[in-house]
């Protein structure tokens, strides 16, 4: 059996990261991520194989790590909806 890794949304790692294209599980409410350790996905800014757990520091100049969670929508941005 693999061992899971469960890690914080904020720390940067590929599998944290919103361009990784790899097998993880997201709870976005608890804002967290589990991971197989050994699992590799595909960076789809660089378009190369990356483990699951490469720091973005690690990496090189071209990454651009950007956070799993949703951008948070203002209330004035919501289209179609009508006040109760």
């Amino acid at each position: 059996m693999k061992r899971k890794l469960i890690l914080p949304t904020e720390v940067k790692v590929c599998a944290t990261c919103s361009y990784w294209d790899g097998e993880r599980k997201v709870d976005t409410e608890m804002q967290l991520v589990v991971v197989s350790e050994s699992c590799v996905g595909e960076c789809l800014v660089q378009s190369k194989a990356s483990p699951s757990l490469t720091e973005a520091s690690a990496e090189s100049r071209d990454c651009l790590w950007e956070h799993l969670a949703p951008d948070e929508v203002a209330p004035g941005e919501l289209e179609g909806g009508s006040a109760a």
